[in-house]
Formats: structure tokens, C-alpha cells, sequence
């Protein structure tokens, strides 16, 4: 074929809908049930560690996702920063110059077109790509991504809420080490589902600040610290460390955490009002359609037990004291 006759079939195929993507597979993503068609191996075995898969599901599919892997693109890491635009329904993600979703807040449709590299890059989606789908799709479809770490202990969760900055990392992996599941540390997922409220964490990295080192056996020789913001941080895997995972659990206890320079811990109930404002300013910015979905869960979320923390400390004298706390309300 000449250039100038392939030049005109790519412009007729500008979309790629002849494209093949014969790999199918159904998820349970969140508590809702996702289906992913794909021409890569890779990118099915990375949501199969990121979600849970399960045969054909009895209710409707609630986002139907296409990746396509395009060998023409030679990209390769490392990856640039990804960004996101959105008009009305339609949110547009980029990944890089070969690698880029279209996600439908309206039909629950994601289309998305990747270099054979970034494809193969199993962490990457795991940790990147997956969870931007979720935050960019998650409202649309009733799930409340809330600014709060997870931890969990026998399926009972306790939410660690706050601003960046506020400890949730800290705290959420000094939990950890006490015993309690690790879910996440900065985002989690929640919804309700069969009229009970659940939590779910995304596997993302964790982000430590460099004075962990100090309370957090081992953090030296498993992972660098990296320069971030003029900031020296760690970010490993939980598992890394030896943190218990856990995928989802039913959360009891709200704590908004109040960071403090001296060393107290000064626990106190907030009321349900209190609550839901606290939760609302943190939410991501949604249509309104998605906030109106969006409202049933976080009324949930402001009836638990909700407590304000003001907190300063060793962190895993800080974690003690709270998980003495949380086994005492829950019990």
C-alpha cells in the first residue's frame, strides 16, 4: 500500500472501531460489575490483581471498558504525569503520547488506545491507570471516593479522614503493624450494597514521609527515599513491608484527624451534621446526577460513630491508643 493510500485508510479508521479486542472478562469492581475486552494478556492479568473477577453477572453491567493495545506506539517508560480533561459527560485521560482513555459518565462506556509497552506495565495499571478509571467513573455510578485511609479488623473498618497532611499514611500503616488489614491510605472507595455500607481500597503506593525511617523497621532497606515537592518520601508496597492486605470491609468508625505539634491525644464525638460536611468537602468534584447517587452513602457514612482526633506523637504510640479505641466501639 502507498503512503498516500494508507494515509486515507487510517483517516477512515480514525477511531480504530474495527480493532480487535478478543480477550473478555467480568469484574466486580467496587461492588459493581465491570466488563473489560482487551487484546492483552497484560492488561487482564492486572485488573485480576486489582479487582475481583467473577463469572457473568445476573445484574447489568455497570461500565463496559475497551483497551486496546496498538503496536505502531513505541513508547516506553518512564511515564509522563497523567492528566485529565472533562466536558459535561465525557472525561478524557492521557497517559502519554501513544496512551489515552475516553470515558461516557453518561453510557458507562471507557475506550482507550495504549502502546504495547505501556500495556505490558502490570504496576502501572494497578496502581495508576485502574485508579484514575475508578475516581474519573466511580461517581457516576453511586461510589463515594472519600480523602481517607483503611484499615480493618475482622471485616469492621475504621476510616482515618482528613486533608493531605494530616497523617492518614502515617497512621493508617503504623495500624498496620498492630495488627489491623491495610485497605488503603489515602483514598477509599464506599458504597452501599444490599443495604449495607462496605469499604474498598485500590492497590496504589504507599507515600511515607522520611521521618518513618525512624518508628518503621526495614523502610530503609526496602525501598529509597525519593525527592518529591523538595521532599524526601518513600513509596513502597504494603506488602513490601509485610502489611496485611485486605480488600474491603464494613466500615464502623469515622475519625477526622486534627495533627498537632505536641504530644496529646484528645478523642471526641462530632455529630452526624458534622460529619457529612467534613466528608462532602473532601469528595471530588461530581455532576450533580452523580452527587444525587452519591448522597444515600454518605448519609451512611455521617450515622457511624464519628470522632474528631487531635493528635501528636510517636505514630505507633498514636496507632496503640487508637486501636485500644476502636476494639472498645466496636466491641
Amino acid at each position: 500500500m502507498n503512503s498516500s493510500a494508507r494515509t486515507a485508510a487510517e483517516c477512515s479508521d480514525f477511531l480504530r472501531k474495527e480493532a480487535q479486542t478478543p480477550l473478555h472478562e467480568y469484574f466486580l469492581v467496587c461492588g459493581s460489575p465491570w466488563e473489560i475486552w482487551t487484546n492483552s494478556e497484560s492488561i487482564l492479568e492486572a485488573a485480576r490483581e486489582t479487582f475481583i473477577p467473577i463469572d457473568k453477572p445476573r445484574a447489568s453491567v455497570e461500565f463496559a471498558v475497551r483497551l486496546w493495545v496498538d503496536s505502531e506506539h513505541a513508547a516506553g517508560p518512564p511515564w509522563p504525569k497523567p492528566y485529565v480533561r472533562g466536558l459535561d459527560h465525557l472525561v478524557f485521560a492521557g497517559f502519554d503520547s501513544g496512551s489515552s482513555a475516553l470515558l461516557d459518565l453518561r453510557t458507562h462506556r471507557i475506550a482507550g488506545r495504549f502502546s504495547p509497552q505501556m500495556g505490558a506495565d502490570c504496576d502501572y495499571w494497578k496502581t495508576v491507570i485502574f485508579p484514575i478509571f475508578l475516581s474519573i467513573a466511580g461517581g457516576s455510578i453511586g461510589l463515594a471516593e472519600i480523602h481517607s485511609a483503611c484499615v480493618a479488623s475482622g471485616g469492621d473498618g475504621l476510616l482515618l479522614a482528613g486533608p493531605s497532611g494530616s497523617g492518614k499514611s502515617t497512621l493508617s500503616v503504623a495500624l498496620a503493624q498492630t495488627g489491623f488489614g491495610f485497605l488503603s491510605d489515602d483514598r477509599a472507595v464506599c458504597a452501599l450494597q444490599n443495604s449495607k455500607l462496605f469499604a474498598w481500597g485500590m492497590p496504589t503506593l504507599v507515600k511515607l514521609r522520611r521521618d518513618a525511617e525512624e518508628w518503621l523497621k526495614g523502610l530503609r532497606e526496602q525501598q529509597a527515599a525519593e525527592l518529591q515537592n523538595e521532599e524526601l518520601v518513600f513509596r513502597f508496597r504494603p506488602e513490601r513491608l509485610g502489611l496485611p492486605s485486605v480488600r474491603q470491609c464494613e466500615p464502623r468508625l469515622i475519625v477526622f484527624l486534627e495533627r498537632q505539634q505536641d504530644s496529646i491525644f484528645c478523642m471526641k464525638p462530632i455529630s452526624a451534621d458534622e460529619a457529612a460536611h467534613r466528608i462532602e468537602n473532601e469528595l471530588m468534584a461530581e455532576s450533580p446526577e452523580a452527587l444525587e447517587r452519591q448522597a444515600q452513602t454518605i448519609n451512611r457514612l455521617s450515622q457511624l460513630a464519628c470522632y474528631r482526633l487531635a493528635y501528636g506523637g510517636r505514630p505507633p504510640v498514636v496507632a496503640e491508643r487508637l486501636a485500644r479505641h476502636f476494639e472498645q466501639l466496636t466491641s
